[in-house]
């Protein structure tokens, strides 16, 4: 029975997190290429306040972000990928980031 109720515990807690009206998810398009440039992007947008989670399906290239409306939106989110140096649906890339990136992010055609 203890087993089942710390699982339990943490699904509900996430469910009440989400419930909340202040918490959205979107989805946005980027020019991501490979784990380098999945960990970079993930890794910045955490460091937004507001941002609880971010995760880059690499097939896609399509990152999910969840975030609180009352401490950010979409177009920090957008605005901050761009300047990690990857296009984010209408933004594009930072070509001044997009320069110190390593090689193997650089290998997508959309330079």
């Amino acid at each position: 029975m203890k087993k089942l109720f710390v699982p339990l515990m943490f699904i509900l807690a996430i469910n009440i997190l989400f419930a909340n009206d202040n918490f959205k998810k979107v989805e946005i398009k980027t020019s991501a290429v490979c784990e380098m440039c999945k960990d970079r992007i993930e890794k910045s947008l955490k460091e937004i306040d507001g941002v609880v989670s971010a995760d880059l399906n690499l097939t896609n290239k399509v990152v999910t972000v969840e975030f609180d409306l009352t401490k950010t939106d979409s177009d920090k989110i957008k605005e901050k990928i761009s300047e990690t140096g990857y296009d984010a649906d209408d933004y594009k890339k930072s070509k001044k980031a997009f320069k110190k990136l390593p090689k193997c992010c650089k290998s997508d055609t959309n330079h």
